[in-house]
C-alpha cells in the first residue's frame, strides 16, 4: 500500500495524458497512440513546477509499464501460425534486419552517434517500431530522453512510408491483381503495425484486393516480431559481459556483478506468452477457442495501451529542447536505415522471383 502510494500520482498523470492519446492513436492510425502520448507529454511536463512528488510513478510508468507492455504482446503471436505463413519472407526479413543494424553500427562509428540511441534506432527501424524499442530500452539501460527521440525518429519515417509506399509500389511495377508484393514489401520495409496496416490497406483499397495485401502484410509483421527475442537475448548477453568486464578490479578478480539485475527476465514472459498462446491455438477445441481469443485480443489490446502510457511517461521525463538540439544525427540514421531497408526489401523480392 506504501508503495501505490508512492507512484499513485506519477501513474495518474501519466493516465490523464495516456487515455486522450489513446483515442487520438485511434482517429490518427498513422501517427499512433504512443507519438500522441510522447509529444503531449514533453509539453505537459512544462507546466509542472515541482516534479518530486511524480517523479517515482512516473519512473515506474517508464520502465515497469513498459517491460509489462511487451510481455502481453506476447499474446499477439501464435509462433505456428507466423512459421507457416512467414517461411516465404522470411530471407528477407533477416536481410532487412542485419542490413538495418549493419548500418546503425557503422554509422555509430562514423558520426560518433551515442550507442544506446544509435541500438534503438537500428532495432526500431528493423523489427517492429516502436514495440522494438519498448523491449530493447531496459535491456540496455536506455533513457527516457534516448527512448523519446528514437521514437520520434521511427514515427517520422513511419509517416512518410505509409503516405509514399503506394505510389512507389505503383511505380516499381508491383502487381496490382494479387496482395502478395506489396504486402510482403510493407511487412518488411515499414516500422510500426499501424503504419504497415495504412499502408496495405491503401493498396488493396487502389486495387480492389479486399484484404489480400493486409493479411499478408500483418502476417509478415508479427515474423518480424519474433525477431525481438534473439535480439534482446543477445544484447542482455552482451551487457551481462561487459558489466561482468567492469565490476571486476583486475587485481583480486573480486565480482560485483549481478545476474538477476541485468538479464532481461521480461523477454522470458514474452516468449512464454506467445508459447501458451500457439499451445492453446493448437490443442483448444473450436468450442473454447473463440473464448480464448476473446481473452487474448483483449491483453493484446492492454499492450498496446501500456506502450502508451510508458511513452506519456517518457515525455513527462524528457527535456524536448535537448531532444531537437540533438536530433539532427539520429534522423539522419533513421534514414540511411529506412532507404537501406527498402533496397534490399526490394531487391530480394526480385531475387525470390517474387517481384
Amino acid at each position: 500500500m506504501e508503495s501505490f502510494k508512492k507512484i499513485f500520482k506519477g501513474l495518474l498523470v501519466s493516465l490523464v495524458i495516456a487515455v486522450p492519446s489513446w483515442f487520438l492513436g485511434k482517429l490518427f492510425p498513422v501517427v499512433g497512440g504512443p507519438v500522441f502520448a510522447i509529444i503531449i507529454g514533453m509539453a505537459a511536463t512544462n507546466f509542472i513546477k515541482e516534479k518530486s512528488p511524480f517523479e517515482a510513478g512516473i519512473k515506474f510508468c517508464s520502465k515497469k509499464i513498459l517491460q509489462w507492455a511487451v510481455i502481453l504482446l506476447g499474446f499477439g503471436l501464435d509462433l505456428g501460425v507466423v512459421a507457416k505463413t512467414g517461411a516465404q519472407s522470411l530471407p528477407i526479413i533477416l536481410s532487412t534486419i542485419l542490413t538495418s543494424l549493419v548500418v546503425a553500427f557503422a554509422m555509430c562509428k562514423a558520426m560518433k552517434i551515442p550507442s544506446r540511441i544509435s541500438t534503438l534506432v537500428g532495432v526500431g527501424s528493423s523489427i517492429c517500431g516502436g514495440s522494438a524499442i519498448a523491449a530493447t530500452a531496459p535491456v540496455i539501460s536506455a533513457t527516457d530522453e534516448e527512448v523519446a527521440q528514437s521514437i520520434s525518429v521511427i514515427f517520422f519515417f513511419n509517416v512518410l512510408a505509409a503516405i509514399i509506399f503506394p505510389y512507389f509500389g505503383q511505380l516499381v511495377g508491383f502487381s496490382t491483381v494479387s496482395g502478395d508484393a506489396f504486402g510482403i514489401f510493407a511487412g518488411t520495409a515499414v516500422n510500426d503495425t499501424s503504419s504497415v496496416t495504412a499502408a496495405a490497406s491503401t493498396w488493396d483499397a487502389m486495387y480492389s484486393l479486399g484484404s489480400q495485401t493486409l493479411d499478408k502484410a500483418v502476417t509478415v509483421k508479427l515474423t518480424r516480431t519474433i525477431a525481438i527475442i534473439p535480439i534482446t537475448l543477445v544484447l542482455a548477453l552482451y551487457q551481462m559481459i561487459k558489466a561482468k568486464k567492469e565490476s571486476s578490479d583486475g587485481k583480486t578478480a573480486k565480482m560485483n556483478f549481478d545476474f538477476k539485475k541485468i538479464f532481461p527476465f521480461f523477454i522470458l514472459w514474452f516468449i512464454l506468452a506467445s508459447v501458451l498462446t500457439t499451445l492453446c491455438h493448437q490443442f483448444l477445441g473450436e468450442g473454447l477457442m473463440p473464448y480464448a481469443d476473446s481473452v487474448f485480443k483483449f491483453l493484446k489490446t492492454m499492450s498496446k495501451f501500456f506502450i502508451v502510457l510508458a511513452m506519456a511517461a517518457i515525455g513527462l521525463n524528457t527535456d524536448i529542447i535537448k531532444l531537437i538540439k540533438t536530433g539532427g544525427k539520429p534522423l539522419i540514421m533513421g534514414a540511411c536505415c529506412w532507404i537501406a531497408i527498402t533496397a534490399v526489401s526490394l531487391g530480394m523480392q526480385h531475387i525470390l522471383g517474387i517481384w
